[in-house]
């Protein structure tokens, strides 16, 4: 059907990424034992996807519309927002990781009822919100694109991509239930920190396209030939979900010159930061372990 494929792609391009920060999000959760922030959590995804789904109906098949401008703002700009909510997360899990253990309840308690893990959901939300919006601002550029402006290619090609990125979320995050904290917070770190860092790269492109940055088509180089045999497989459309890698091949120099910046000094900070982790765990000053108290529960507070 007309408009099938490319709509497939795009919300599973989108949906991956959302979908990958998520599923951190509720393992991280489940491990320091907040279950009864997961309930909010799946409320505030579901809100923030029908938002942009209805949105996005209303600018295809109704009377508005959305000049081209104002759709590279928007993704840009929720870009940016979210590369700081997803770089706080970053650091603050792996800070927060240290104080949750054997003799340090109080300090995990004091984290927690500060109002931080409640900051996680607005994560999860932005997250979401920011891939619903700029899908439905992709979905709607292309039915228009198309001669015909058909409409069940494209909503079937919406809703099986959808259906495909959260597959492959509950699949990472399965994965990660699996392995333990100490390895769950370096992996999702480091994962998290390249995802941001193309994320970075996107959202300044769209700016650059919206001219509130100058620059654009001012490539640093051009390798994009290098990936016209690939870039419709399966394989390559989800690496450019997680981490935006088509970028690399053709960058501005805005681009390259922040996802740089960006990439040298989160790397440097968290391979610190771990480094100081590991350092105190073998001079004994915590354990890497979430502690159950005699009566089978987690020590950690439950939200009022």
């Amino acid at each position: 059907m007309e408009a099938y494929v490319p709509n497939f792609l795009i919300a599973l391009r989108e949906g991956v990424e959302a979908a990958l920060i998520v599923g951190i999000l509720i393992t991280y959760l489940q491990k320091v034992g907040r279950e009864d922030v997961i309930r909010p959590l799946w409320i505030g995804v579901a809100i923030a996807a029908a938002v942009p789904l209805a949105l996005g109906a209303l600018w295809t098949w109704g009377s508005s519309s959305i000049s081209f401008q104002a759709q590279e703002i928007i993704g840009g700009v929720l870009s940016l927002v979210a590369v700081a909510f997803v770089t706080w997360m970053i650091f603050w899990m792996g800070n927060n990781s240290s104080k949750i253990g054997a003799g340090v309840k109080e300090k995990a308690a004091a984290a927690l009822e500060s109002g931080s893990t409640w900051a996680l959901v607005w994560i999860a939300i932005i997250s979401v919100a920011r891939e619903g919006i700029e899908t439905a601002i992709f979905v709607w550029a292309v039915i228009k694109s198309t001669a015909t402006n058909a409409v069940y290619g494209p909503i079937l090609g919406v809703w099986s991509g959808l259906v495909a990125a959260v597959i492959i979320g509950y699949l990472v995050y399965k994965g990660f239930s699996a392995i333990n904290l100490h390895t769950f917070f370096n992996v999702t770190g480091y994962l998290l920190i390249f995802v941001a860092a193309g994320i970075l790269m996107y959202g300044i492109g769209d700016l650059q396209e919206a001219n509130i940055i100058p620059g654009w088509h001012t490539y640093l180089y051009d390798k994009s030939p290098l990936i016209q045999g690939v870039a419709g497989t399966w394989w390559f459309v989800l690496l450019n979900a997680f981490f935006n890698v088509q970028y690399l091949f053709s960058p501005t120099t805005w681009q390259f010159v922040a996802w740089l910046i960006y990439l040298v000094i989160a790397l440097v900070v968290f391979t610190v930061q771990i480094m100081r982790k590991r350092k105190g765990a073998d001079s004994g000053e915590g354990s890497m372990r979430v502690d159950i108290d005699s009566s089978g529960e987690s020590p950690l507070p439950a939200t009022p």
